[in-house]
């Protein structure tokens, strides 16, 4: 055991670990979950440390010989060594503090472990120049942007899926609804490419949102005024950054908002819980347009995946859109956290980042994932049932709708009421009482006039009255 001492006292620390005294107390203090700092945090606060470093060695105020053990420990962590040490909770207090120490507390041990001759201190070496108020947050959009990319390649392959749908079920008619009731026909294809046309608009959301993630306040220490860094490093620490990284980080204009409003997290979850809120509607509206079979609206089939009761045989029940669903459902939560997170923060520093990251991390993980399952596992291989679609347009009433202008409302709607009485359909009662010429009921009952392909001139609606 080896004893480390901090502002609070001394204590007892293995000899075998790298991390130190502040990492330990974290562990004591945070028992709120089994859920460590995200990988992808640890690795931006790792990258960070190396380019601090090398941007105080440029300044003349870290030694070179420091500031190479630092850059070859930092390289060697960035590799996935030790990666067993970075072990504070994903939910800490402190804004942060513990997480940030944990790296410097890793890099500095690590650093003297191969070269015991030189003495590295977590705060004044590893952490020169900086605040967990400028590292943490920084880290924190680093691992946003790394995220990123994974979720708008599967949100663009769900939206192409749609798109072939749509295009693929453009001539199946089937009763479109409105309030759970029948309303005037449409088609299956024009179903998807309306989901087709709202993610495309999630898409555009994310992208938006995702471009103040660049913007960072790294060089502005503990509230935004630059305190213990100099100018040089202030001026360059975020291009010695992006060499390493490629993440095209700009330093804010105004450091001091930059630490302590948090509206760039607010937005990005917005847009995210968007996406959520749109898969809810599409998952449950393929629910409902596959439910029965036999006794529901059976419009399509959505591919078996797995028995669906223990009690009655072969029952299948749509998993997917429900496994998604649930996943849209945690989005949403995460989202009301982050905004209670965000309106939290007090005069010069918001202290929840630490939940809003681990909470904004995990809606992309749970939207990948629900996004990635939906599109293998359902949207590929809907079938459309097309016969009975067509079938339902036949036999509702609601067609009717296409003789109000010919009729008038007054007239069209006993007509309704008579068929739906008597169970036959509108356009075989128009025939068989003559109200209108054969003819014109079946151009009047035609797709393209129900799906409002072709409209009647208005001499020929003045005609027919």
């Amino acid at each position: 055991m080896r004893i480390e001492e901090d502002c609070i006292g001394k204590l007892e620390i293995q000899d075998n670990v790298l991390y130190g005294i502040n990492t330990v107390r974290a562990i004591e203090n945070f028992p709120i979950s089994t859920e460590k700092i995200h990988p992808l945090i640890v690795k931006g606060l790792i990258q960070i440390k190396k380019a601090a470093a090398q941007t105080n060695v440029a300044a003349g105020t870290l030694s070179k010989e420091k500031g190479h053990a630092i850059i070859t420990a930092c390289n060697e962590l960035l590799l996935g060594d030790h990666a067993d040490q970075f072990i504070v909770p994903a939910i800490q207090g402190g804004a942060g503090t513990s997480a940030n120490m944990n790296v410097n507390e890793v890099i500095a041990n690590l650093a003297m472990h191969h070269n015991p001759e030189i003495k590295i201190h977590p705060n004044d070496d590893v952490n020169q120049s900086q605040s967990t108020n400028d590292t943490f947050p920084t880290a924190g959009k680093m691992a946003m942007i790394h995220l990123l990319p994974k979720l708008l390649r599967q949100v663009n392959e769900m939206a192409t899926t749609l798109n072939a749908k749509a295009t693929a079920f453009a001539e199946i008619v089937k009763v479109g609804r409105t309030q759970m009731q029948d309303a005037v026909p449409t088609t299956l294809g024009n179903s998807f490419h309306a989901f087709h046309t709202v993610i495309n608009r999630d898409i555009d959301r994310i992208t938006y949102a995702a471009q103040a993630l660049h913007t960072v306040n790294l060089g502005g220490t503990a509230i935004g005024t630059g305190l213990n860094a100099t100018d040089f490093y202030r001026e360059h620490v975020v291009d010695y950054l992006n060499e390493l990284t490629n993440d095209h980080l700009v330093q804010a204009e105004d450091l001091i908002d930059a630490t302590q409003n948090c509206d760039s997290f607010v937005e990005f979850s917005n847009s995210l819980k968007s996406l959520a809120v749109d898969l809810i509607k599409i998952a449950n509206d393929l629910r409902l347009l596959s439910s029965g079979p036999q006794a529901g609206l059976n419009e399509m089939i959505l591919p078996a995946k797995q028995a669906g009761s223990s009690i009655m045989p072969g029952k299948i029940n749509p998993v997917i859109p429900e496994v998604v669903n649930q996943a849209a459902f945690e989005v949403i939560g995460h989202d009301a956290t982050i905004t209670m997170a965000a309106q939290a923060g007090q005069l010069e520093l918001n202290a929840f980042e630490p939940i809003m990251f681990r909470d904004i991390l995990q809606s992309e993980h749970f939207l990948t994932n629900a996004i990635q399952t939906l599109n293998q596992n359902c949207l590929a291989d809907i079938v459309a049932c097309a016969d009975n679609c067509q079938q339902m347009v036949e036999n509702s009433a609601i067609t009717a709708t296409v003789l109000a202008p010919i009729l008038g409302y007054v007239t069209t709607t006993k007509i309704v009421k008579e068929a739906m009485k008597t169970g036959q359909s509108v356009k075989q009662l128009l025939i068989d009482q003559q109200l209108l010429p054969t003819e014109q009921v079946e151009q009047l009952f035609s797709n393209d006039r129900l799906l409002n392909r072709t409209t009647p001139t208005a001499h020929a609606i003045g005609a027919s009255k």
